[in-house]
């Protein structure tokens, strides 16, 4: 535990550095719900395994490397995701939480993690509090497993999830557990069910939560809904799912979906005002959802760990002049979702490039981390320079200078 202990609450490198925390899907196992619904031993593998090319170039279906298809009933595969996940500068993984009214859904792979204290990767929840659907999306249409969302009720996901939020390794925010929900726009009486969660976290001893919802579905600013922050979430938010199409990718015949431009939505990204309230900023190595949407997927088409590297960069040094250093946390949407072609892991097309991306992003902007962290526990004079840093990123992402090549 004192491996934990050391990692759950700092940087990876230092105090001044962010910590990249990735969105972790749990559905590489089988569950009896998935197997009535899906067919025998379905789990997200089934849904890669099978995905279909609909433009020339289309790289589908995707081929897992190093890490192969796993079943996250295996402790072995959790300790080798820590350790490639730790090595390229992955702080924690933020682990999706399954929870309708009680009854919890692909529970095991953090069941896995609880038991194995020494598997020492600091984590995160995020509630995914939408109803279980045929269509994938979260829409209300052929709902497989509804979410009866009520203040009181929605209260006890503090006592069902208490260990983890107790545990040594579970990722804090000044001493707070963070705590991510996926849809705050699903909530009834939002204000009044966030000061319950909190209100039940104190009386378990848990402390004062973080409470963080994830921007989606059009909600953005947390205040109003009683949460201390928000987490972007691309390319679902205000710069995402509009973004124009790519000029020069054409589909097959029979295509329904959409074809977008990655580089555009890193680019919008960067043009973004920045809010009053507090605001993670969040990157995504790529988006094509072509194994679960097949001719009706949203794709995301030119991607690049190069590019990536450029947007998570310019996500660093808006973190660097906008959060202190407790507070400065960056999300990769995600580890392992490869039914939506967003992830890190390494496969046959990229091998490794999107992992060690991460890393050089650190690396390059590691010398800004410790420099404005100085400038924001100094006096008035160093203040205003910070004030010019800020003004500097400003100009430079507004410009269009934030997807230029690092000196």
């Amino acid at each position: 535990d004192s491996v934990a202990d050391s990692v759950a609450d700092s940087a990876p490198d230092d105090e001044a550095t962010a910590r990249i925390l990735a969105f972790y899907l749990p559905q590489y196992h089988a569950i009896p719900e998935n197997d009535e619904w899906w067919g025998a031993g379905f789990t997200e593998w089934t849904n890669v395994r099978r995905a279909q090319p609909w433009f020339d170039g289309h790289d589908q279906p995707r081929v897992p490397t190093t890490l192969g298809y796993y079943d996250l009933r295996a402790v072995e595969h959790h300790y080798a995701q820590a350790d490639l996940a730790r090595a390229n500068g992955i702080a924690g993984f933020c682990y999706y939480a399954y929870w309708f009214g009680g009854r919890r859904l692909l529970e095991e792979p953090l069941n896995v993690v609880a038991s194995n204290p020494g598997l020492a990767m600091p984590y995160a929840l995020c509630w995914a509090n939408e109803p279980w659907s045929r269509r994938w999306d979260g829409s209300e249409d052929d709902v497989l497993v509804a979410q009866q969302h009520a203040p009181q009720v929605d209260a006890n996901f503090i006592d069902d999830m208490q260990a983890h939020l107790a545990d040594s390794r579970y990722v804090r925010v000044g001493g707070r557990p963070l705590l991510l929900i996926y849809r705050a726009g699903l909530l009834v009486d939002p204000l009044r069910t966030t000061d319950l969660l909190r209100e039940r976290a104190s009386k378990l001893g848990l402390g004062e939560l973080f409470l963080t919802m994830v921007q989606s579905f059009g909600h953005w600013d947390p205040i109003g809904y009683g949460f201390d922050a928000a987490v972007e979430f691309p390319p679902h938010g205000p710069h995402g799912m509009r973004t124009s199409a790519h000029p020069a990718v054409t589909a097959h015949s029979g295509f329904r979906g959409s074809l977008r431009d990655y580089a555009a939505l890193a680019s919008d990204a960067l043009t973004l005002p920045v809010p009053a309230h507090t605001w993670f900023r969040g990157v995504v190595p790529g988006w094509d959802n072509t194994p679960r949407r097949g001719p009706r997927a949203t794709v995301y088409a030119g991607s690049s760990a190069v590019l990536f590297r450029r947007w998570l960069e310019e996500m660093l040094r808006y973190t660097y002049v906008f959060r202190r250093p407790s507070e400065r946390l960056v999300f990769v949407n995600a580890w392992n979702e490869w039914g939506e072609g967003a992830y890190l892991e390494p496969d046959v097309s990229s091998g490794d490039s999107y992992l060690r991306a991460v890393a050089d992003a650190l690396a390059s902007t590691r010398g800004y981390a410790i420099e404005t962290a100085r400038l924001m526990e100094t006096g008035a004079h160093e203040r205003g320079l910070l004030d010019d840093a800020r003004r500097a990123w400003r100009a430079r992402s507004l410009g269009g200078d934030g997807l230029q090549p690092t000196a």
